[in-house]
């Protein structure tokens, strides 16, 4: 089993910057295809980010291409979501979500990929 706990989160003005965090524990992760979702009150949780287990290979919604970079650092067991240029629309719960993949460069898109997922943090980006 794979234990995910994301930090970072908190209440920042448009234009401002916010990075996420995701530790994990109780497996490595260098075997896990990762990503980031969000869920906005109401709405469905989507997609933000995902890498692969290398992770040579990462891919981003069309919303936040240009402003947020996902990467991981497997020797500490943690990706991280660098989120720049926020949006009051960038409002949500964020979560990390994790799955065993075969593919070096696999990149899971859908929240039915992922067996593992973290509490959330909330963003909250004022006007």
């Amino acid at each position: 089993q794979v234990q995910l706990v994301e930090s970072g989160g908190g209440l920042v003005q448009a234009g401002g910057s916010l990075r996420l965090s995701c530790a994990a524990s109780g497996r490595t992760l260098s075997g896990y295809g990762m990503g980031w979702f969000r869920q906005a009150p109401g709405k469905e949780r989507e997609f933000v980010a995902g890498i692969s287990r290398s992770g040579a290979s990462t891919d981003y919604i069309n919303s936040v291409k240009g402003r947020f970079t996902i990467s991981r650092d497997n020797a500490k067991n943690t990706m991280y979501l660098q989120m720049n240029s926020l949006k009051p629309e960038d409002t949500a719960v964020y979560y990390c979500a994790a799955s065993l993949v075969l593919g070096s460069h696999t990149i899971l898109t859908r929240t039915t990929n992922y067996p593992f997922w973290g509490q959330g943090t909330q963003v909250t980006v004022s006007s």
